[in-house]
């Protein structure tokens, strides 16, 4: 399905119910902030799906739940039984539902607090992490609790299988969601990241068997290590059941925030996804998949966010060397983006695992020559794990307008591919939205897409255009990227102009130490008597104090200059001006 068809199909129907959802909200207005409301919609909307989902079993499960009980039968037999009879991977054992609960109006709240005991522990862990016990409580101070209820039993909160099924259920709570992250403003994005990003990433995942996924179907697993709300692993999920039928994917993650770790494990139970898969807690402190290697992995993780709190875990790990997932080199602590890049790395299956991964501009260039995160680099770059970098347009989050890039990595890299890295400039390829949200101004639209899926699968040093979009893509051996530092001597001079030695060593000039970027490339003697020598004779190398870096100096290496407008045409634009202010003056003042 087209973005096109796609945004039709969410305004038709699933926007129109998440609307209406939303409505609910305004019996919040004065007790709750705009940017709370969904701390009560979401976690209401995930009970009313699971009782409407539940209602044709529910007597059932009821009375099975007693006779278990009787039995003395408990932990994962008794799971495992009531859920084969609710037929769901959840289910509830009170004896309330929503209509049972909006029947009684004088002990709504401690009949409510029963029917959220009675649900499966998986669903008692969405609502703890949504905080919800709080939210009650304050619902109830509020007398907000009951009409709630009720507004949720109408017509407007219809959920059941039958009318809604599992697919549209999860694209209306991915626009409730999107609501959500809209009242918060500056920081919409922090919850949410839209379709046309992440579509673009699964395109670059799944681009090299596409075409054996579209005759063969796939058996896949995917994970992302900073989950958010799991629209990620959705959308990956749903592009590949597009692409074909008998595709299936298995979904993992992790998130730090627990609401939205509440969020997208409901969102996983909601559409019958792999909700044991979410998982909650820090990734860099935490590992929660430790020792599992997945076929794909997308991500947007925090970037500019310092990792001090997650330090001495984190520096633990580095120790184990590349037996942890940490080994290349630690970057800044100011920035713990590229410790998530190392984490996805580690966690790709051999000989085919593809991650797609989005940083800013940092990971290309900051730290020098064997700072922790030029190691990083040379890492992935000399290890031919990099297999494209794509620099998006700005203005395409919500949270941020800044320059972002999509990494490409792979444990997989065909042979046409081998030794080099594709760096494709996408900046310029956007259509304009017609209303912004947050810092969100543009969108990727299908043509963007698929102009910069044909650079990407174009493989050439090459500008491709569609109308007013353009993409340049050009490819460079891996060791461009790599260079070294070295560290220049001046020797003392005898009075002949000769370097002074002692014990057969240049003894150098104090204070006069610089500096040379060589690329590995070139021949670094040469170097030294092509652009040193000639300027300073006595200048010599200290090999032990060499350094080997590596940058991806995407702007540079994308630069185009542009000539400055000639004098005579500014000052023929000058005299323009000066007319077209006399002829306005003469209207605002006529000839007087």
């Amino acid at each position: 399905m087209s973005m096109k068809e796609l945004q039709k199909q969410t305004d038709a129907n699933i926007r129109a119910k998440a609307d209406l959802i939303w409505q609910i909200a305004t019996h919040l207005v004065g007790l709750f902030k705009p940017h709370e409301y969904g701390k009560v919609i979401l976690p209401m909307t995930v009970l009313k799906r699971f009782d409407d989902a539940l209602k044709p079993t529910k007597d059932a499960v009821v009375a099975m739940a007693k006779k278990l009980d009787t039995q003395h039968i408990e932990g994962a037999a008794r799971d495992g039984i009531l859920c084969r009879i609710s037929g769901y991977d959840f289910y509830n054992t009170s004896n309330f539902d929503f209509a049972k609960l909006v029947a009684e109006p004088d002990d709504v709240e401690s009949n409510f607090e029963a029917y959220l005991q009675g649900f499966s522990s998986n669903v008692k862990d969405i609502i703890e992490n949504f905080d919800f016990a709080n939210t009650v409580k304050l619902m109830v101070k509020g007398s907000v609790l009951y009409v709630t209820l009720q507004e949720f039993n109408s017509s407007k909160g219809e959920m059941s299988p039958e009318k809604v099924t599992s697919t549209d259920m999860g694209y209306i709570f991915e626009e409730l969601i999107r609501k959500f992250s809209e009242s918060y403003d500056e920081q919409a994005g922090a919850h949410f990241t839209s379709r046309d990003i992440i579509y673009l990433m699964t395109e670059l995942l799944i681009a090299p068997e596409k075409e054996q996924i579209t005759a063969e179907g796939c058996t896949k697993t995917a994970y992302d290590m900073a989950m958010g709300t799991s629209q990620m692993l959705g959308c990956l999920t749903e592009r590949l059941q597009e692409v074909s039928s008998d595709a299936t994917l298995t979904c993992f993650g992790q998130e730090f925030n627990p609401e939205t770790y509440a969020i997208a494990k409901a969102d996983m139970l909601i559409k019958d996804g792999n909700a044991s898969g979410m998982k909650y807690g820090d990734t860099l402190s935490d590992d929660a998949f430790s020792g599992y290697e997945f076929d794909y992995v997308i991500s947007n993780p925090p970037f500019g966010i310092d990792w001090k709190r997650e330090k001495t875990q984190v520096e633990a790990e580095a120790k184990l060397g590349y037996d942890g997932r940490f080994g290349p080199g630690l970057p800044a602590i100011s920035d713990g983006q590229m410790l998530f890049m190392l984490n996805g790395v580690k966690k790709l299956k051999e000989g085919s695992g593809r991650m797609a991964i989005i940083q800013n501009g940092s990971s290309l260039f900051t730290g020098d020559a064997g700072s922790g995160a030029s190691e990083i680099r040379r890492y992935l770059i000399h290890e031919d794990l990099v297999e494209a970098i794509v620099q998006l347009p700005t203005d395409l989050f919500y949270n941020t307008g800044i320059s972002t890039y999509i990494w490409v990595l792979t444990k997989g890299k065909p042979m046409h591919r081998s030794g080099f890295v594709q760096l494709i400039d996408a900046s310029k390829c956007f259509v304009k939205r017609r209303k912004n949200i947050g810092s969100k101004r543009v969108d990727l639209s299908d043509d963007c897409i698929d102009l910069i899926l044909q650079a990407y699968e174009g493989f050439e040093n090459q500008t491709y255009t569609n109308g007013d979009l353009v993409v340049e893509s050009k490819k460079f051996a891996k060791d461009f990227f790599g260079f070294t530092k070295v560290t220049v001597e001046t020797a003392q001079a005898d009075e002949n102009g000769k370097p002074i030695l002692k014990r057969g060593k240049k003894q150098p000039v104090k204070g006069a130490s610089d500096s040379e970027i060589i690329p590995l490339s070139e021949d670094i003697d040469a170097y030294m008597t092509k652009n040193v020598l000639p300027y300073n004779p006595l200048a010599y190398i200290d090999p032990a104090k060499d350094k080997i870096g590596y940058e991806v100096p995407f702007t540079r290496l994308f630069y185009k200059f542009e000539a400055p407008e000639s004098s005579a045409s500014i000052f023929e634009d000058i005299k323009a001006l000066e007319a077209k202010e006399t002829v306005l003056m003469k209207e605002l003042f006529g000839n007087a």
